[in-house]
């Protein structure tokens, strides 16, 4: 079969022939219709995730396709050496989620690991209530869009976009966002405040820490609860003890694949009929598998929408 093969780590995959999975007990040949492209296929390709697989291995780690019964579905976790960049893929038969129908395979793949993370950091670890607020940091990435999107498709009453660059923040507002705030902006803690208003901060979706983080904390309402996902501004904050006691705030480190696995297999059904309806779209930009090459790069990069691959 056709693969995106990573040889060197280092070094891009290349498009070529790999051996066919074949399944053993438990386990499911997957034919692949669309596969994301992450910031942790780099990671893993570049030999910085520690335990490193072993070359060679086909690149990717989510993605939709159809069992052998025709069933459509979205998988991650791939059996190593098979990833998602392919036009087949290993994975084990109960890891599988169940796609909506009436939403479309791009989509679909789109909406995988980024999309969970987003949804389940709302619902899940935020355990968000209908009519509170919700202020997302990096609101025009990949996650943060979503984010935006899905804490009006879960009630919340008000929700403020965070993020660098005002062009972008200008497609927030037309999803959903009801202020947004430039975060390079002087006095970020009082732009955040004048943002929420009345209905003050209850839940931060936050892939930033650094500045942003800190900012966002100190402008949140009390018992207000942070939901800690990524460090893409910073690894580390000076975060006084006080404003925790003070406000009693609640910061919860957050990672997906930790839900338990009904709360996810529910959790994409939701966002894929959500998305199916329009209360969720995704900015995407297909790829062909023999390209591979320019996604890999565009990534390194940093695309402008979410990148997925057609094998």
């Amino acid at each position: 079969m056709k693969a995106a093969v990573l040889s060197t780590f280092g070094a891009p995959p290349q498009l070529g022939d790999f051996a066919d999975p074949e399944p053993a007990r438990g386990q499911t040949v997957i034919e692949v219709l669309a596969a994301g492209v992450h910031h942790i296929d780099i990671l893993k390709g570049s030999g910085a995730l520690a335990p490193s697989p072993a070359t060679p291995f086909v690149v990717g780690s989510d993605g939709v396709g159809r069992t052998p019964q025709g069933r459509r579905v979205f998988f991650d976790n791939p059996v190593a050496p098979f990833g998602s960049w392919a036009e087949r893929t290993l994975v084990a038969e109960d890891s599988l989620l169940d796609v909506a129908d009436e939403v479309d395979d791009l989509t679909a793949a789109a909406l995988g690991n980024t999309g969970l993370a987003a949804w389940l950091a709302l619902s899940w670890r935020a355990r968000l209530q209908p009519g509170e607020s919700v202020l997302v940091l990096g609101a025009t990435g990949a996650l943060g869009s979503i984010a935006v999107q899905a804490a009006k498709a879960q009630g919340a009453a008000h929700v403020i976009a965070a993020d660098r660059s005002a062009d972008r923040l200008r497609r927030a507002r037309e999803r959903g966002a009801d202020a947004t705030v430039v975060t390079g902006a002087d006095d970020l803690p009082a732009r955040l405040r004048e943002a929420a208003g009345r209905h003050g901060i209850d839940v931060i979706i936050d892939p930033l820490w650094g500045p942003p983080a800190l900012a966002a904390l100190t402008a949140a309402s009390p018992g207000a609860r942070h939901i800690q996902i990524g460090d893409s501004a910073g690894t580390t904050i000076d975060l006084p003890g006080v404003m925790l006691r003070s406000a009693e705030l609640h910061i919860v480190g957050f990672r997906y694949f930790t839900a338990p696995e009904q709360v996810r297999h529910d959790a994409y059904r939701r966002l894929t009929e959500h998305a199916a309806r329009g209360d969720i779209n995704v900015d995407v930009i297909p790829v062909a598998l023999d390209e591979v090459d320019d996604a890999w790069r565009a990534q390194k990069r940093g695309a402008s929408a979410k990148l997925v691959l057609v094998p």
